[in-house]
């Protein structure tokens, strides 16, 4: 079965981002191997997206608190705790470090 978005065909999880943020989503996390003169031409556009968008920052974080919320489980199923450190048993202050 096919989604559509409008006029847009639906094929993965990147597709609904990009409609649903109307950008592409390499303009927010950057490409590997970008130069610093493309991220900071990037960052540009961003921000003038923003500018232009103000409710944009709204909507991404709706986004993303929505794939949060739907993926915890997955996200954290090899997740294991860590051992604590053993606690110090000396009742002594510690040695102030010279300067």
């Amino acid at each position: 079965m096919k989604s559509f978005i409008g006029h847009h065909e639906v094929a993965t999880d990147t597709d609904y981002l990009e409609l649903a943020l109307g950008t592409p989503l390499e303009l927010w996390l950057g490409e590997e191997g970008e130069s610093d003169q493309e991220r900071a031409a990037r960052l540009d556009a961003a921000r003038d997206i923003i500018a232009d968008d103000p409710e944009l920052i709204d909507r991404a974080t709706q986004i993303a608190a929505e794939a949060i919320e739907t993926h915890v489980p997955t996200l954290f199923h090899n997740v294991s705790r860590l051992p604590r450190p053993a606690r110090s048993t000396s009742r002594t202050a510690p040695k102030a470090v010279a300067a």
